[in-house]
């Protein structure tokens, strides 16, 4: 049965869904500025929509009350 969290998304839909450019998308690839995973397919990149969750899970700040 598929899975949402299963898709795998374009670098520009990726971006979108982190609210960043896609051209941040590639300077962190590049400069491995973040542990974001990515699927290189051809020349194409993808990433994992859990992946993508996953990642800006990590970058939650809970502030104190």
């Amino acid at each position: 049965m598929f899975n949402e969290n299963d898709r795998l998304l374009s670098r520009e839909e990726a971006a979108q869904f982190l609210g960043v450019s896609k051209g941040t998308l590639e300077v962190w690839a590049c400069t491995k500025r973040y542990n974001l995973p990515y699927i290189k397919v051809g020349r194409l990149v993808k990433y994992w929509l859990s992946d993508l969750h996953a990642f800006a899970q990590s970058r939650k700040i809970e502030s104190p009350i």
